[in-house]
């Protein structure tokens, strides 16, 4: 990887100075274990794992955030749809018996990996010079370069896609997998040899989480998006609920060079939150769900072939 001088992108660290104030980088919170991927670099923030928040007593939770904020400023909850309702309830509780606008809760539409990709993408922008409401926005705009999907051995149970009569009938023939992308266009295709799924227009690292099922499709998926190559990762619990079976091989195509996810968000024009103030990009405040009152949202910028970092 480039060096951040070469880049612009200027290091925070954990307790790094920037003007002659102390700062320390903003905290990227996930709701389990599993969605804390292994750092991608030597810069990479570790993940924030909020554990059974459900489970454990209101007060000790509370607590626990409290002492985030404390040390870090801001909190940033990345998590998916396939979380249980009891843990979002607890986080919203959370939030309003604090009264703060330091805990951004972001739910974008991805699938769980989608998620896990997403929340190692912000902590890798956390060591940048990049202000809480800049970076919460950030997430937001670099789900547009995410591409989500997996290899299922049933779209029986499939709610997050489009199925037609035709694949729900062919769920029931043994041994038939499908290809299904789900961010950013829905697409679903019979997973055989001359079969495959529209991708980026720019190139990108794969990552594949394998759950019961065995299939070789995935690696000529890869070849045709042109991936630069396939990392592994543990299938996260909370995918078998998102695709409604387990018998599955889920993956993500993601931008992995932190110059190329620092460019892209400081390329759009930042502004303040008319209701609380922060930096912002994009047409909503993350913190305080604030949308200006006018505001024309930038198309997703095109990206330009690289070679690995």
């Amino acid at each position: 990887m480039k060096s951040s001088r070469l880049i612009g992108v200027t290091p925070v660290g954990r307790r790094g100075v920037e003007s002659g104030e102390l700062r320390v980088p903003t905290a990227i919170a996930v709701t389990s274990a599993d969605m804390a991927l292994p750092a991608q670099d030597e810069r990479t923030m570790p993940a924030v794992v909020l554990r059974d928040l459900d489970q454990r007593p209101l007060d000790q939770t509370l607590a626990e955030l409290v002492a985030l904020i404390e040390q870090h400023g801001h909190v940033i909850v990345v998590c998916s749809g396939a979380v249980p309702e009891p843990v979002i309830r607890r986080l919203y509780t959370l939030r309003s018996l604090l009264e703060s606008d330091r805990i951004a809760l972001f739910r974008p539409d991805l699938p769980p990996l989608g998620i896990a990709v997403l929340a190692r993408q912000l902590r890798q922008l956390a060591s940048c010079d990049l202000s809480p409401g800049v970076l919460a926005s950030a997430g937001r705009l670099l789900t547009h370069y995410i591409h989500s999907g997996a290899v299922l051995g049933s779209v029986a149970r499939l709610d997050r896609v489009p199925v037609t009569l035709k694949a729900h009938a062919k769920s029931w023939m043994p041994g038939t997998h499908f290809g299904v992308v789900a961010h950013p266009q829905p697409q679903l295709v019979k997973a055989t040899p001359e079969a495959t799924l529209t991708g980026p227009e720019f190139s990108t690292w794969m990552l594949v989480a394998r759950g019961q099922l065995q299939s070789e499709w995935i690696g000529s998926l890869a070849k045709a998006w042109g991936a630069y190559g396939l990392r592994e990762t543990p299938l996260p619990a909370e995918s078998s609920v998102w695709w409604g079976t387990g018998r599955m091989i889920e993956f993500t195509s993601y931008l992995a060079d932190l110059s190329v996810l620092y460019q892209l968000v400081t390329s759009v024009r930042q502004t303040s939150c008319h209701w609380c103030g922060i930096d912002v990009i994009g047409d909503r405040c993350v913190f305080c769900s604030a949308t200006p009152p006018v505001y024309d949202p930038p198309a997703p910028r095109a990206l330009e072939q690289r070679t690995p970092a």
